[in-house]
């Protein structure tokens, strides 16, 4: 019996999901709902589904077994906590949220009802993400670098502290994420944001340039930054030194080693393979394909959030978690 899915948004990052859903067997997308209505119609359109300008009425009217979230930071009201208390699974696409609060409340219906649930950071599921774990194993690692250099995207909302959350929190989470997974868990933060180019970009009240000093449980030290003032994109990525090799991850992996430098191209569609963890775990129950969790994606939150509020205060910040 085919898997029945409904959407929340039909954007860009939508779209991909949709594409990645139609690769799989079993699985029949019936709903979308978006605040634009001639979008979810486009949408639902490709798939015989159906159409709404409320996510309320679709959760409510439809029979869904999974349904993916897809909305910016700051439109995550309710959509979780309504399909959690129908017993609906889901995919939420990252950031979670931009409240660490409305995290946390989510997060206690998604385990109170039983849902599996799962999260777009999809560098998890590179293959070269593999790989980089398997040559750190029984490694110490010592330091790591991040980056996401690159343009303002075009919406609206994202040059809004109060919608996004700013550029660490939206789109950096990604490479925090990243650290997180292959190097353990944040205890510490330290930040410096600034607004050095784009300050005439009208209703532009994020940062565009920031760094933060990351210190890990296990003695790693670690610095991500990102920008916005480019017209061209620049680096995204995430680069580990551990003794004896350094490991350069930019979807391609390029692995430095005393007397030997490999570059391993990227590998399968990691979009693919976090969605066909999901709809595995939802017909079998298993979830052990899923790499990151509702819970486990809070945390990456609650670290970004913390360089936001380092970077206000002007002060180190402790995470409890």
């Amino acid at each position: 019996m085919a898997v029945r899915v409904g959407f929340v948004g039909a954007g860009g990052i939508a779209s991909a999901h949709m594409n990645a859903l139609q690769m799989l067997d079993d699985v029949q997308i019936v709903a979308v709902s978006d605040v634009v209505h001639e979008r979810a119609e486009s949408a639902a359109a490709r798939y015989l589904a159906r159409a709404y300008s409320d996510y309320r009425e679709m959760i409510a009217s439809e029979g869904m077994d999974a349904l993916y979230v897809c909305v910016p930071p700051f439109a995550h009201v309710d959509q979780e906590l309504l399909a959690a208390e129908k017993g609906i699974h889901l995919f939420v696409e990252k950031p979670v949220s931009h409240d660490i609060e409305k995290a946390c409340e989510i997060g206690k219906a998604i385990k109170r009802n039983n849902i599996i649930s799962a999260v777009g950071y999809h560098w998890r599921y590179q293959s070269n993400t593999d790989r980089a774990r398997e040559l750190l194993q029984g490694r110490k690692i010592g330091m790591v670098q991040g980056y996401w250099m690159g343009g303002m995207p075009g919406v609206g909302w994202w040059r809004s502290m109060e919608k996004s959350g700013g550029q660490m929190v939206d789109q950096t989470t990604h490479i925090v994420d990243l650290a997180r997974y292959l190097c353990g868990e944040v205890i510490e933060v330290c930040a410096a944001y600034g607004n050095q180019v784009l300050n005439e970009v009208p209703q532009f009240d994020v940062y565009d340039v920031g760094t933060c000093i990351l210190k890990f449980a296990n003695g790693v030290i670690g610095s991500i930054s990102n920008t916005c003032i480019l017209d061209v994109p620049y680096t995204v990525g995430l680069h580990i030194v551990a003794r004896n090799l350094v490991l350069e991850m930019h979807g391609d992996l390029k692995v430095i080693e005393p007397g030997h430098t490999e570059v391993f191209a990227a590998g399968h569609n990691p979009m693919f393979a976090e969605t066909a963890a999901f709809i595995h775990a939802v017909k079998t129950g298993d979830t052990s394909g899923i790499r990151s969790s509702y819970d486990d994606a809070t945390k990456t939150l609650e670290v970004t959030l913390a360089c936001n509020e380092s970077a206000k205060t002007g002060q180190p910040v402790r995470l409890v978690s």
